[in-house]
């Protein structure tokens, strides 16, 4: 699975990071997300999907 953040919608909610933190860095600037690496370890997997579903902006995508 491989992941992605648009910088365009994310507004820094830190959602995605409390939910997969081993997935997700946190600008320290503003809260705005970036995948730790455009593939997400399958062991992190079901976590990376909660944060999909728990980003009120829908900037994460997996594919």
């Amino acid at each position: 699975m491989k992941v992605r953040v648009d910088p365009e919608r994310c507004q820094g909610h830190t959602l995605c990071f409390m939910r997969a933190p081993e997935a997700f860095e946190l600008s320290e600037i503003d809260g705005h997300s970036t995948p730790v690496a455009d593939e997400v370890p399958e062991d992190q997997e079901a976590a990376v999907v909660e944060a999909v579903r728990s980003c009120p902006e829908r900037a994460i995508g997996v594919f």
